[in-house]
C-alpha cells in the first residue's frame, strides 16, 4: 500500500495553486511531474559534480562519469537487462525508436520486406517505418482492433507470415489498453521476426522484466516517470546493437579516428554520439530510485483502485451519457 498524500507532498507543483485551487494534474499519460528528490538529484550535481564524462581524467570528470555511469546501471537493474551494454541513453523514446528504424532497418530491410505495426501506436512508432516505406519499397501491415479496443489477435498468423519486423505498443496512450507483449513477442519470433516494444506507458506504470518479455528491442522516456525530458532509453539485445551500424557520427562513439576512417567504440558509446544530456542521466537515476522506494508493485494497485473508483463514479452519475473508449 502506498500513501498518496505523503507523495503528493513529495512533488512541488502540485502543493502550489491555481486560481486559488490546488492543482489537479491529470496529464501524467503525457508527462509526469517531478519530485523533489530528482529535482535536487539535478540542481546537486549541476552545483557540484558537473564536468564531461568519459573522456578526462580529473576529479570532477570522474565523478560527473561515475554518476552517469551508474544510472545507467540503475536502469539496467530497474528492467532486468543483462548488461548496461544493452542500455543506449538517446534524447527521448522516439529518437530511440527512429534509431531502430534507420541503423538496424537500414542495414536489414529491403524492397518487399514487411514490418508489422498496430492501429494503437504512437507517431513516434509509425512515421520511422513510414520515411523507410518511402525510402526502401518495405510492406506495412497494420494489426485492427477489436470492438472493445483489443488488439485482434486473430489477424496476427496472416499478418505475421514472412515479416521481419513486428512493432508494437506495451500500453496505449490514448486507451489505456494493456497488451500481451510475452505473447506478441512469442509470435513474432515464431514468424522469425524481431519484437520492438514502445514501453513508454509500461515502465512507468508496472514492474518491467524485459528479458521475460522476450523483446528484442524496447524503449521508454525518463519525462514519463517522474523524471526530466531531453533523455529517453533504448534497450537491445547486445548481439543486436554490436552488429548494427551507428546512429549518429561525433565525439564519444569513436575509438579510433584518421583521416581514411574511424572504429566505433564498444558498446554502448557507440550509440551515444556528442555531449550527452548528463545532468538529466542523473534525473533519471534519481526517479528510478524514488520509484523503488514506493514500489513498483504498489504504483499499479494504487492505479487499479483509482481507475475503477474513476469508472465508477463516471458511470454511475453520467450513465448512458458517456461513451468510454477502452477496454
Amino acid at each position: 500500500m502506498l500513501d498518496a498524500a505523503v507523495i503528493r507532498r513529495e512533488f512541488p507543483v502540485l502543493t502550489s495553486e491555481i486560481n486559488g485551487k490546488p492543482v489537479v494534474y491529470l496529464d501524467s499519460a503525457n508527462t509526469s511531474q517531478k519530485p523533489n528528490v530528482v529535482i535536487n538529484a539535478m540542481t546537486t550535481f549541476m552545483r557540484e559534480s558537473y564536468a564531461p564524462i568519459n573522456r578526462s581524467a580529473y576529479t570532477l570528470a570522474a565523478s560527473a562519469t561515475e554518476k552517469y555511469e551508474g544510472a545507467r546501471a540503475t536502469v539496467a537493474k530497474f528492467i532486468n537487462a543483462n548488461s548496461t551494454n544493452e542500455i543506449v541513453f538517446t534524447k527521448n523514446a522516439t529518437e530511440a525508436l527512429n534509431l531502430v528504424a534507420y541503423s538496424w532497418g537500414r542495414a536489414n530491410l529491403k524492397r518487399g520486406d514487411v514490418v508489422v505495426l498496430t492501429h494503437m501506436e504512437h507517431h513516434a512508432n509509425i512515421v520511422p517505418w513510414q520515411m523507410l516505406q518511402q525510402e526502401r519499397g518495405i510492406e506495412l501491415r497494420w494489426v485492427p482492433l477489436t470492438s472493445d479496443f483489443q488488439l485482434d489477435l486473430s489477424s496476427l498468423p496472416t499478418l505475421l507470415a514472412g515479416a521481419k519486423v513486428f512493432s508494437f505498443t506495451a500500453m496505449s496512450n490514448v486507451l489505456g489498453t494493456i497488451n500481451p507483449v510475452e505473447k506478441l513477442c512469442a509470435a513474432a519470433h515464431a514468424a522469425g521476426a524481431l519484437a520492438i516494444v514502445d514501453a513508454c506507458q509500461s515502465v512507468p506504470h508496472s514492474p518491467t522484466d524485459v528479458r521475460a518479455l522476450g523483446a528484442d528491442f524496447a524503449m521508454f522516456s525518463s519525462h514519463k516517470m517522474c523524471g526530466p525530458s531531453g533523455v529517453g532509453v533504448l534497450w537491445g539485445r547486445e548481439a543486436l546493437l554490436e552488429a548494427m551500424p551507428p546512429f549518429l557520427g561525433g565525439g564519444n562513439m569513436i575509438s579510433e579516428v584518421r583521416l581514411d576512417g574511424f572504429k566505433c567504440a564498444e558498446l554502448p558509446a557507440k550509440f551515444e554520439a556528442g555531449t550527452p544530456p548528463i545532468t538529466e542521466v542523473v534525473g533519471l537515476g534519481a526517479a528510478i530510485e524514488f520509484l523503488n522506494g514506493v514500489g513498483m508493485a504498489n504504483i499499479r494497485q494504487h492505479e487499479i483502485a483509482m481507475s475503477s473508483y474513476a469508472l465508477e463514479m463516471l458511470t454511475s452519475r453520467f450513465g448512458d451519457d458517456i461513451t468510454i473508449h477502452g477496454p
